[in-house]
């Protein structure tokens, strides 16, 4: 007899094929659900992760319970957002338990330093808090609290740019659709002087993590690629964010291809032609449903001169394929600026069949000494990476 708790914790797959009809043309819908089984944290899941010689993984904190966006004031203080726990921890190196400074957010999940202050979004709102000096936070202003609604992907995120504006992203509410406001899908770029605040680039399905590359000062962001085109379309984006720029969605995929499966068509001219002269394509790919969740550009100095200025992407898995993709940590290597290709740096949470995992990757930040930080979000741990020569 299969219990419930064995089917709630055992691999599922399901696999769909649908059609729809455009411009007369019938184009196949599929769609593939994989869940590998999840476990545990334990020591030997950290014995098995794999990182570049002369680095190494330790845990920085466990138990955390859904540990997702970090950012790391001067101090060392690592601020946490946990969405299902409504709050957001503080811990520092050594800590035997984090203290939680917010609580009662529902949906919290953004965060940013900056000039001594914390930022947080939700769904709808920013708030801004003072750090104090014991770890703790001050008092919790609003800053916005009109932000449209989510819907599939309401998690929002925050990062600041090199000028001081606050950029904010707010995910689609579906797979593909039109969207009830131009805020949907899009970036926003906000004064906190003026409380101004403007779409700053669009046609993004879900571009949770962005940053700003240290030399040149452009922005770059990932991009979710849609659901519905099989195993191996589309694959995720790394996009040059710019502004006023379309990015595609919900009409495009991939290099300006048109979605004909999706019944969105744009106004002003036919889709494919839409694709091809309004909207820029991405500058590099990753594999399809490997779920891209946040990117750090490294400019601290503990790691050899020639990951600088490189960039971290975790890529967190998604259910939406029958071969699981994702599960890691990635460098996208940069030159002059500009994106040249990915290699792996942090890997193990995938059984070799592939048919279990051992966490789920979500946040990033790069702590005062120079190391890196990866949380895990369904086990709760935070992993700090090292480099030392000689090492391994």
């Amino acid at each position: 007899m299969i219990t419930r708790a064995a089917l709630l914790t055992s691999i599922f797959l399901f696999s769909a094929t649908a059609w729809a009809q455009q411009e007369g043309v019938l184009h196949s819908v599929q769609a593939n659900v994989f869940r590998p089984k999840h476990q545990p944290f334990s020591e030997d899941i950290l014995k098995r992760l794999k990182v570049p010689d002369g680095f190494q993984v330790s845990v920085f904190a466990r138990d955390l319970g859904n540990a997702r966006m970090m950012a790391v004031a001067e101090d060392g203080t690592v601020y946490v957002t946990r969405p299902e726990e409504k709050d957001v921890i503080a811990l520092k190196d050594g800590d035997s338990k984090p203290r939680v400074v917010a609580s009662d957010l529902d949906g919290v999940h953004g965060v940013a330093i900056r000039d001594g202050r914390i930022y947080l979004a939700t769904v709808h709102a920013v708030m801004a808090a003072d750090l104090n000096a014991d770890g703790t936070i001050g008092k919790i202003e609003t800053v916005v609290d009109d932000l449209p609604d989510g819907g599939q992907h309401g998690r929002r995120t925050l990062a600041f740019a090199p000028d001081g504006a606050l950029h904010i992203n707010i995910g689609s509410s579906c797979d593909a659709c039109f969207e009830s406001s131009d805020e949907k899908a899009a970036n926003l770029r906000l004064d906190l002087n003026s409380k101004r605040r403007t779409v700053f680039a669009k046609g993004l399905r879900n571009m949770r993590g962005f940053d700003w590359h240290p030399e040149t000062g452009v922005m770059w962001g990932l991009d979710h690629g849609v659901d519905h085109l099989g195993d191996d379309l589309p694959g995720e984006e790394l996009n040059k964010i710019e502004e006023g720029v379309h990015y595609g969605w919900p009409f495009c995929y991939g290099d300006r291809q048109p979605d004909w499966v999706s019944f969105t068509m744009p106004e002003g001219a036919p889709k494919d032609e839409f694709c091809s002269t309004k909207t820029v394509g991405p500058a590099l790919t990753f594999d399809a449903h490997a779920s891209v969740i946040n990117i750090r550009f490294y400019d601290a100095e503990q790691f050899p001169e020639e990951y600088r200025n490189d960039a971290f992407v975790t890529l967190r898995g998604s259910a939406n394929r029958a071969d699981p993709a994702g599960y890691k940590v990635v460098r996208v290597n940069f030159d002059k600026g500009e994106p040249t290709g990915t290699e792996d740096f942090l890997t193990g949470f995938l059984s070799d069949d592939r048919k279990m995992e051992f966490g789920r990757l979500a946040g990033l930040a790069i702590a005062p000494d120079g190391s890196l930080l990866v949380s895990e979000d369904t086990n709760g741990v935070i992993f700090r990476i090292t480099y030392r020569a000689g090492a391994n």
